[in-house]
C-alpha cells in the first residue's frame, strides 16, 4: 500500500475515531452508574468498552474491507490477513469508570505483520495524535516530534504500575526508586497508549512498562517511532508488541536509559 492511501486511510480512521470517542465522552453524565465487570484480576471491561469496539470494527472494515482484527474485548485474530487493525477502544477503563479524565482510543494497522498506522485518541481533551508509514507524527494536524532533552536530571518519565503480574516487582521497583531519586519525576497515567502518544510529543522523555498487551501498545508505539523516538523491549530487541514490555524515549537519553533497564531487570 503506497503513501496517498495510507494517508487517506489514516484520515478516515481518524474521523472513525473521533467519532467514537465522541460516543464515549457521551457516557459521562451516567459514568457512576455504568455497570462494570472484572474480566481478569483488576482488568475491567463495561458495555462502554464493548460498543465502541464494535463501533471500530464496522467502521475501520468499511474503510478496509476484507481487513482482520485483533481487539481488546474479543481478543480475536480473526484469520491470518494482509491487513490487520490492532484496536483498544478504551485503554484507560479503570480512569473511565472512577470518572478520572484520561482514557484513550488506540487503533494500529499491520500489513504483512508490520506496523504502517497508529492513531492513539485522548478522548478528554480532544487530542489525536497520528502517523503512518512515511509520515511524521502529527497532533490535531500540526507535526510532533519526541524531546531533545538529554539530561536525566531534567527528563520526566511514565510507568504503569503492574495489575496482574507481580513476579517482577522487585526489579521493578529497583528501578522505580533509581528513577524518582534521579529524574524530574515518574508519572502514572492510566492509559500507556496515552503515554506513549506524549513521549512522540516531548511532554514525557521516557515510558517504560510490562505486562501489556499488543493493543495497548501497537499504535503509540508507531507514532513515537515516526515522530524520531525509540522503541524496544527490555533486551533492546523489537519484541515489545508481544512480548509484554516496552521502552520508548527520545533519541537522547535511549542509550543511557537502556542501561539502567538492563541493570535492573
Amino acid at each position: 500500500m503506497d503513501y496517498q492511501q495510507l494517508e487517506t486511510i489514516c484520515a478516515r480512521a481518524c474521523k472513525l475515531v473521533r467519532n467514537t470517542g465522541s460516543y464515549i465522552r457521551g457516557q459521562l453524565d451516567d459514568q457512576h452508574s455504568v455497570e462494570f465487570f472484572e474480566k481478569g484480576i483488576h482488568d475491567f471491561v463495561t458495555h462502554v468498552d464493548k460498543n465502541s469496539e464494535s463501533m471500530l470494527i464496522e467502521g475501520l472494515s468499511e474503510i478496509l474491507p476484507g481487513s482482520g482484527f485483533l481487539a481488546e474485548e474479543n481478543t480475536a485474530n480473526t484469520g491470518s490477513k494482509e491487513f490487520m487493525w490492532i484496536i483498544d477502544p478504551l485503554d484507560g477503563t479503570t480512569n473511565f469508570i472512577h470518572s478520572i479524565p484520561l482514557y484513550s482510543i488506540s487503533v494500529a494497522l499491520n500489513q504483512n505483520e508490520r506496523t504502517v498506522l497508529g492513531i492513539v485518541y485522548e478522548i478528554n481533551m480532544q487530542e489525536c495524535f497520528y502517523a503512518w508509514h512515511g509520515s511524521k507524527a502529527f497532533l490535531n494536524g500540526k507535526e510532533i516530534k519526541v524531546s531533545a532533552t538529554g539530561n536525566m536530571d531534567h527528563a520526566l518519565f511514565a510507568t504503569g504500575f503492574p495489575y496482574y503480574d507481580y513476579s517482577r516487582m522487585g526489579p521493578y521497583m529497583g528501578l522505580f526508586s533509581y528513577l524518582v531519586q534521579n529524574t524530574s519525576g515518574l508519572r502514572r497515567l492510566g492509559s500507556a497508549a496515552v503515554d506513549l502518544a506524549f513521549v512522540a510529543c516531548g511532554r514525557f522523555e521516557g515510558f517504560y512498562e510490562y505486562g501489556l498487551h499488543p493493543w495497548d501498545v501497537a499504535a503509540g508505539a508507531f507514532v513515537v517511532k515516526q515522530a524520531g523516538g525509540k522503541v524496544c523491549d527490555f533486551k533492546g530487541q523489537d519484541n515489545y508488541i508481544d512480548g509484554k514490555e516496552i521502552i520508548a524515549t527520545n533519541s537522547v537519553i535511549f542509550s543511557e536509559f537502556m542501561e539502567l533497564v538492563k541493570k535492573y531487570f
